[in-house]
């Protein structure tokens, strides 16, 4: 596979944050997701999944199929109708006040904001639906990433396990104003936070939603289930620490 195909000069010169839409993942976007891999190189998808991967696999694909918008959850970037970023939650069954973070950012994207973007939209998204911390893997080699989250969580140690570094997340970040309305991105008033659309009370889970089967390793930016990090926000119904 050819890495880093870019279909327009938008993609990299003439485009910036401003002409980014922000929205749920949906059904009809698998094919875009097929052809942002291509706009992905080997390090990235390395950095996200851990492994020397040449696209994105087959399985994380498959697994966008499930999503009920409440346990597990993605947010798409898009510009001229194509994907170049993707955020996403999985609850963790055994303190559903907690999720694993992951983010994906196409090559020519990166270090221009659009993960931060992602993030604070999903996280008061995931807010809403009563989630107040997240969980998040780097791999050490992985800087940008590692400097990008200092940015949001100044104070944040990892627990390291070998080149991996697991971070225990507040959402919100305790260093953050109370109103952090995202300059530039365009929302789609669809399903998505206070920062990224007008304000929503908390949400009850949809009609025959139910917990993931267990905790689900997402890799790159997030997830796992090792030993907990201190700290973190309660689960306002158990009293228990995310």
């Amino acid at each position: 596979m050819t890495q880093l195909a870019v279909a327009s000069p938008r993609f990299t010169r003439s485009a910036s944050v401003d002409d980014v839409r922000i929205r749920p993942y949906g059904a009809h976007d698998e094919q875009r997701l097929l052809r942002m891999s291509r706009r992905l190189s080997r390090r990235s998808l390395y950095h996200r999944f851990f492994a020397g991967v040449p696209h994105l696999p087959d399985g994380y694909v498959r697994s966008l199929r499930t999503l009920d918008h409440w346990d597990r959850e993605a947010i798409v970037a898009v510009l001229d109708g194509e994907l170049i970023g993707v955020a996403e939650y999985i609850r963790d069954t055994a303190r559903p006040c907690r999720a694993d973070l992951a983010v994906l950012v196409a090559d020519a994207w990166q270090r221009k904001g659009l993960a931060r973007i992602l993030v604070t939209c999903l996280g008061d998204l995931a807010l809403r639906r009563r989630i107040t911390a997240f969980r998040a893997d780097l791999l050490l080699e992985n800087g940008e990433a590692l400097a990008a989250l200092r940015t949001m969580w100044p104070a944040a140690r990892p627990v390291w396990d070998g080149n991996t570094a697991r971070f225990h997340l507040p959402w919100p970040p305790p260093e953050a104003p109370a109103d952090r309305a995202v300059p530039g991105v365009q929302p789609e008033i669809l399903d998505l936070p206070r920062s990224c659309a007008p304000a929503r009370s908390p949400e009850s889970p949809p009609e025959g939603a139910k917990h993931v089967e267990g905790a689900h390793r997402t890799g790159g930016h997030g997830a796992g289930t090792a030993a907990d990090a201190p700290g973190g926000a309660a689960d306002p119904a158990t009293g228990r620490q995310c």
